[in-house]
């Protein structure tokens, strides 16, 4: 007999989630960066110097702070199981009864949310309850070093972009020329990860590009008014 293998867009969201962030941050940061420096009345190659640095500083930042909170979340989830392997072991009839009872609540009749509680006690006890009592799915597990390496990339792709940008741009035209391809980026970006996700393309295009756009706005007023003052 053929097993029908079924892909969900919830088995995408270990990744998806880090790597969306990593690659919005990559653009949004790097690109206000480089426009609020240019805005300054700063030479390019300092312009470039600071953007260089941004993307290293970003990119590290970005893998330390989700291997910590993603670590976190492992840590949490790591407790809970060891907690239910400990009752399953020593209080294996209270943890039946509750794993029927949870049956029960989601309209299963008595006698047979007994019987599938004795099934999978007997095979998949612990991750049953995992699943079942604490929400805790295979799939959507806490990965850390995957979610680390995954924002680190994404950051350096999306920070190489403005970069590039600016290398290519007129010296006059720098900060217009990096604002509007970085807001370009930004859509393209929201479109491609609300179509992973299954959510409204243009809803996602949009709200990446509107918090992009507000940033640089932001940042250049900044650099251009401390460049006045200078």
């Amino acid at each position: 007999m053929r097993h029908h293998r079924e892909h969900h867009r919830s088995e995408r969201i270990g990744w998806l989630r880090a790597a969306v962030l990593g690659a919005n941050d990559g653009i949004v940061s790097t690109a206000s960066l480089l426009v609020g420096v240019a805005a300054a009345g700063t030479p390019r190659s300092q312009v470039l110097v600071a953007g260089i640095a941004g993307l290293v500083a970003g990119a590290m930042s970005m893998a330390a702070g989700e291997y910590v909170s993603v670590s976190s979340q492992s840590d949490t989830e790591d407790a809970d199981l060891a907690r239910e392997r400990h009752e399953l072991a020593t209080q294996r009839a209270s943890e039946r009864a509750e794993l029927a009872g949870i049956y029960v609540t989601r309209g299963v009749e008595p006698a047979l949310a007994q019987q599938v509680a004795d099934q999978l006690l007997a095979h998949v006890a612990l991750g049953a309850h995992a699943r079942d009592e604490l929400g805790i799915y295979d799939l959507q597990r806490a990965r850390p070093v995957q979610a680390a390496l995954a924002s680190a990339a994404t950051f350096s792709a999306g920070a190489a972009m403005p970069l590039l940008i600016m290398l290519l741009a007129p010296t006059s035209l720098l900060a217009g020329v990096v604002t509007v391809t970085s807001l370009a980026f930004l859509a393209i970006l929201g479109w491609l990860a609300a179509r992973a996700g299954g959510a409204r393309a243009g809803v996602g295009a949009l709200r990446v590009t509107f918090w992009g756009a507000l940033a640089m706005a932001l940042t250049y007023a900044v650099g251009a008014l401390f460049g006045a003052v200078v």
